[in-house]
């Protein structure tokens, strides 16, 4: 490919809007140009790159055993509310109606259409296991388009979804895919691990996220620098002991706290009750009912392990004027010691269990209990772990100091069970000739988004570090002179040609450009390999061999074709 056939519009300048550095280089080095928020359209350089992933992906689940199918982006409402998800999914979804007004969803994911299809076509336990998947579009209604490819309106991802008979199958399938998803992102030039994951819209009982370190991520990981320890945020635990009982106080005691309405105002004087020893008590609205969550003082609340263990659609925090009708007093004064109403849950942080000696408020305003024992005095519905785990908390598995770090998602595999095939019909008949619903997985990869992560992951000052195997071109041939019939261009064309027919991609910058705007634009794309070719060197008999943010070699002409072609070779293997 010659640089003036194609279209590389390079800027110089970081766009305003592009807040990170792989969304600045996007654009800055031509991949895309954004037509609106959340949409954007893929130029060569981009289309060339997604192609590359996408392929990429495509070869790891047809080697896994998967299957490649097409699923309809347009898809009628009524299989998702079969499903139960047309509600949990309400916000996500984009809604049209045809001239009939008949209103139909565009794809966000496709766990209703693939399992509609196992319905009607697969009906005996001779016919599984199997793994469908598929390579497109996806669409979903972002509040905030941010960060380019990473939270967008329209997106290509990789869906698959399993099929099997039993539990112990459906476990073999998740692994298969876990290990196709490990070797797709080294194969991407990643740096991905995984971990335990919060199962959310999806549903199901096992999942695992797959996460790129970057401190531009919008995950926040817990892991274990000595075990093998990680768990995203939202679903991590630590060792932490409970909290500690003391002897038990004969009563609960009423106290007054004019104008205390905040854990750290109860720990200064005269009360000096440290954060520890109180219960924090928090009012949910979940499925439009009211529940109470208690936590130590000390402790966050998880929103994600509350939706989790509540098995809510949706849920917000209660606003004071839906508080204080229910419990008789504002935020500040909370408690459930007493004027609970019937039938509201009373939802328990693990980390209560047993405490004693313990301060909450006592739904008065201006009033708090202190001797409050959490087994004694409180009716405690059900204990969950709710709390927000921090850095430097006990490992869970070694207990060793747990350390969080920001990361970018760009896959996620989940277990589903039998949620979908139960609700949308798709059974089997087993060896005995009884109908059993068939035990699903579900296994994604965000495919713009991994293009995306390679570039944050990869890239310095100067632009872009791709990793030869999802580079948009291998090698970028740089004449320093173009004229027609010069040394350098001829020499150009005959490299152009001889490293085309030895399987590499390249392309030759034939543009009349100063060579300073020649290198910088190679830098920017991030061209793993530049050959410069300059009236000087040649008078040497030599080339310029510069490796993408390595250092300059001067090579023999005669010797420049194999070493190419040796290199990129090399590169591609420490890939696979």
């Amino acid at each position: 490919m010659r640089w003036s056939q194609t279209f590389i519009p390079t800027l110089k300048e970081v766009p305003a809007d592009a807040e990170i550095v792989s969304h600045q280089l996007l654009l800055r080095a031509g991949l895309v140009r954004k037509l609106t928020g959340g949409l954007y359209t893929f130029l060569p350089m981009g289309l060339r790159a997604l192609t590359k992933v996408a392929n990429i992906i495509r070869e790891e689940m047809d080697r896994a055993g998967a299957i490649e199918v097409s699923m309809p982006l347009l898809q009628p409402v009524d299989i998702w509310q079969a499903s139960g998800r047309y509600e949990t999914m309400r916000d996500a979804l984009y809604k049209v109606k045809d001239r009939a007004q008949k209103e139909w969803a565009l794809c966000p994911t496709a766990e209703e259409v693939i399992t509609t299809l196992a319905a009607n076509e697969l009906s005996s336990y001779k016919q599984l296991p199997k793994n469908f998947y598929q390579v497109g579009t996806k669409f979903r209604d972002e509040i905030r388009p941010r960060f380019g490819l990473m939270r967008a309106k329209e997106f290509v991802m990789k869906d698959a979804y399993s099929f099997d008979t039993t539990d112990e199958g459906a476990m073999a399938s998740y692994r298969k895919m876990y290990d196709a998803y490990t070797r797709i992102f080294a194969r991407c030039g990643l740096r991905s691990f995984a971990v335990e994951a919060d199962t959310g819209v999806i549903g199901g009982n096992h999942s695992h996220e797959f996460m790129i370190p970057a401190e531009t991520g919008e995950n926040d990981v817990v892991y274990c620098e000595a075990c093998n320890y990680a768990a995203n945020v939202e679903k991590a635990t630590s060792a932490l002991p409970p909290t500690a009982a003391r002897e038990l106080g004969a009563v609960v005691e009423k106290f007054a706290t004019p104008g205390v309405v905040t854990i750290e105002a109860l720990t200064k004087d005269p009360y000096k009750v440290a954060a520890n020893r109180q219960i924090k008590t928090l009012v949910y609205i979940a499925d439009s009912q009211p529940v109470l969550v208690l936590l130590r003082g000390d402790d966050q609340l998880n929103e994600a392990k509350f939706m989790a263990r509540t098995g809510a659609v949706a849920a917000r925090p209660a606003t004071a004027e839906e508080i204080v009708p229910l419990l008789g007093a504002r935020p500040g004064s909370l408690g459930a010691v007493v004027n609970v109403p019937k039938g509201v849950r009373v939802l328990a942080d693990e980390r209560l269990r047993g405490a004693n000696d313990m301060t909450t408020g006592a739904n008065e305003d201006g009033f708090h209990f202190r001797n409050v024992s959490m087994e004694r005095d409180i009716q405690v519905t059900d204990w969950f772990d709710l709390r927000t785990v921090s850095a430097g908390e006990p490992c869970p598995k070694c207990a060793k100091p747990l350390k969080i770090r920001r990361a970018i998602e760009v896959g996620h595999v989940f277990k589903l069970g039998t949620k979908y095939s139960e609700k949308l019909n798709a059974t089997f008949l087993d060896e005995k000739g009884q109908r059993a619903p068939a035990v699903m997985g579900c296994y994604g990869i965000g495919v713009t988004r991994t293009l995306q992560a390679v570039i944050e992951q990869g890239n310095d000052k100067d632009g872009i570090l791709w990793p030869v195997s999802v580079a948009p071109y291998q090698v970028c041939l740089t004449p320093l002179v173009v004229t027609p019939g010069s040394a350098p261009m001829e020499l150009a064309e005959k490299l152009h040609s001889e490293l085309t027919a030895a399987g590499l991609e390249v392309i030759l910058d034939d543009r009349d450009e100063r060579p300073g705007v020649k290198f910088k634009d190679s830098e920017l794309v991030g061209f793993p390999l530049r050959v410069g070719i300059g009236e000087k060197s040649l008078a040497k008999g030599e080339v310029e061999f510069k490796p993408r943010g390595g250092a300059l070699e001067a090579v023999k002409v005669e010797d420049i074709a194999p070493k190419v072609i040796a290199w990129v070779r090399g590169e591609l293997a420490k890939l696979r």
